[in-house]
């Protein structure tokens, strides 16, 4: 089919269509569509400036951190992050991200998750232990329940992270620097002092070891209860527990108070 123009005529000039489109309207269109693309071109520059300023701080912070730095700070972000979640819920990825590294270098100081865990408790373990051995100065039974028992508190207080993670589960593979553990190696510090009283008094030395457990072990377990309430005053709760301990229930003290502090 054919369109023939008005009056048949093929040779006739086909009248133009005006548009009602300005030539500067069409200027104004294009500039603005150019300078849009010009504003996406330099954001997306921008934005890859930025990123690439970030990898080099980022790389310039990893170069400067000697290996001794970067170990202690695996250990701090290992640390936070175990009392937080326990060891089973932490992973290498996460213990990289936090720190800043890839996972190889956690690998490269510690051989996985394992050995840093292993590494934090028995930083722990030799910190607690070492307090306590510390407090006990006292030259009498009493004096010394109280000593073992604030110096348990104390630590509680100070380093609420690290009893976390030594009363947390611990991995099935690992013997050392569980709850139970800790509470044998406590009891070994008093265990030889009872055992000079037991003898005093005529009593058998052998039931020291039995004694030494039932007494850290009550410290021990109050101490985990108190770590999330806080209440009463640790000096308090002391108190209480040697009030326990060294009266027995036959003779318990209605406000028992410490005689050495």
């Amino acid at each position: 089919m054919s369109i023939t123009p008005a009056g048949g005529d093929l040779t006739a000039p086909i009248p133009a269509v005006d548009l009602d489109v300005e030539d500067h309207d069409l200027d104004v269109t294009a500039a603005t569509v150019l300078d849009d693309a010009d504003d996406n071109v330099t954001d997306i520059t921008k934005a890859k400036r930025a990123n690439r300023r970030e990898a080099r701080r980022t790389q310039r912070s990893r170069v400067r951190m000697s290996g001794t730095e970067r170990r202690e700070q695996l250990l701090d972000v290992g640390r936070k992050l175990f009392a937080e979640k326990g060891f089973e819920a932490v992973s290498v990825e996460e213990i990289a991200s936090k720190a800043n590294v890839s996972k190889p270098v956690v690998y490269e100081h510690f051989g996985g998750k394992e050995g840093l865990y292993a590494v934090v408790v028995d930083r722990e373990m030799n910190h607690l232990l070492g307090s306590i051995s510390d407090a006990l100065t006292g030259e009498n039974p009493r004096a010394l329940l109280e000593q073992a028992g604030l110096a348990l508190f104390d630590y509680i207080d100070e380093y609420p992270d690290g009893f976390r993670i030594l009363v947390r589960d611990t991995p099935t593979t690992q013997t050392h620097g569980t709850f139970a553990s800790l509470i044998v190696d406590v009891a070994a510090q008093v265990e030889h002092l009872l055992a000079a009283e037991f003898a005093a008094h005529k009593m058998d030395k052998k039931l020291a070891k039995m004694y030494s457990q039932m007494l850290v072990g009550m410290v021990a377990l109050t101490g985990q209860w108190w770590l999330d309430v806080k209440k009463p005053k640790k000096e308090e709760v002391v108190a209480h527990m040697v009030n326990l301990a060294w009266n027995g229930l036959a003779h318990i003290e209605p406000k028992p108070k410490l005689t050495t502090r």
